[in-house]
């Protein structure tokens, strides 16, 4: 038989055992929370000012700032991988890493495989070539494909500028490159006539380097169609709330002046472009 004082803790202990109950489910809840907010993001490290590793062998750049700030903004606890270009989207497929931050262009190739998130900036490709170049400017303001013909046009492989050239200068030399920079050095040792890839980078990798001086941008820029909607977010199909909360935040980052700042610090105009 039990005491009228000990029945009394009854209710008491029910309540405790409850309370204690909840507090491991919200405890187990936040820790769940918390490791689903644990990304890895990856890079490809070789496309300056965008992306590139720095003397003492960090990831920096235009794309690794953007990729922290949205982690903060998004409250995830990121890890940001340098991965070759040529094997980013199968990286992403099987899982090696969650997003994918560099300079990846949104087309409808690319599409059919992952998911993007609104675009993060858009820049015009440009061809650029020794100022004593045959290359010819047409009415439009734009490249003569006929003054190409012949000519070897270097493209970083497995991009839209590589797919651009293929379609639009059928008679010249598409010169594929692992990577831009390998690209950059065989134009400024003349390997080959042209370059074609996103204008900043060509400043970058050749305008402002030594020698830059004899090279210029041939002609106007060239945006959409097989160059895509800008630069986006890549996420797997099935990750569609990262890709919905990285989307706002890209949003939120060009709000609140947090974009602008990380924008001006490699730029003197707004790349996100209209």
């Amino acid at each position: 038989m039990l005491s009228d004082n000990q029945k009394g803790d009854l209710p008491v202990k029910r309540m405790l055992t409850l309370t204690l109950a909840a507090a491991a489910l919200a405890f187990a809840t936040v820790s769940a929370s918390a490791d689903s907010m644990k990304i890895t993001i990856a890079t490809e490290g070789a496309y300056a000012p965008f992306n590139f590793v720095a003397d003492d062998g960090s990831l920096q750049g235009f794309d690794v700032d953007i990729a922290k700030a949205l982690c903060a903004k998004i409250k995830a606890e990121c890890t940001i991988i340098k991965q070759d270009w040529d094997g980013m989207i199968p990286g992403l497929l099987a899982k090696k890493y969650d997003a994918i931050v560099a300079s990846m262009s949104i087309t409808e190739e690319r599409k059919q495989k992952i998911d993007f998130t609104g675009k993060y900036y858009n820049t015009p490709a440009v061809i650029v070539a020794r100022k004593d170049s045959k290359i010819k400017i047409g009415a439009d303001g734009h490249i003569d494909p006929a003054s190409m013909k012949g000519m070897k046009i270097g493209v970083q492989r497995a991009t839209i500028h590589e797919n651009f050239a293929r379609a639009n200068f059928p008679g010249a030399e598409i010169v594929v490159y692992d990577t831009a920079d390998n690209a950059n050095l065989d134009l400024m040792s003349g390997r080959l006539d042209a370059r074609m890839d996103d204008i900043l980078a060509l400043q970058a990798g050749i305008l402002k380097q030594e020698g830059g001086a004899d090279y210029a941008i041939m002609g106007k820029g060239y945006v959409g169609g097989l160059l895509g909607e800008g630069a986006g977010i890549g996420v797997r199909k099935e990750d569609s709330k990262l890709r919905d909360a990285l989307s706002q935040a890209i949003l939120d980052l060009r709000a609140d002046g947090t974009y602008k700042k990380i924008n001006d610090k490699y730029f003197d105009f707004d790349v996100y472009g209209d």
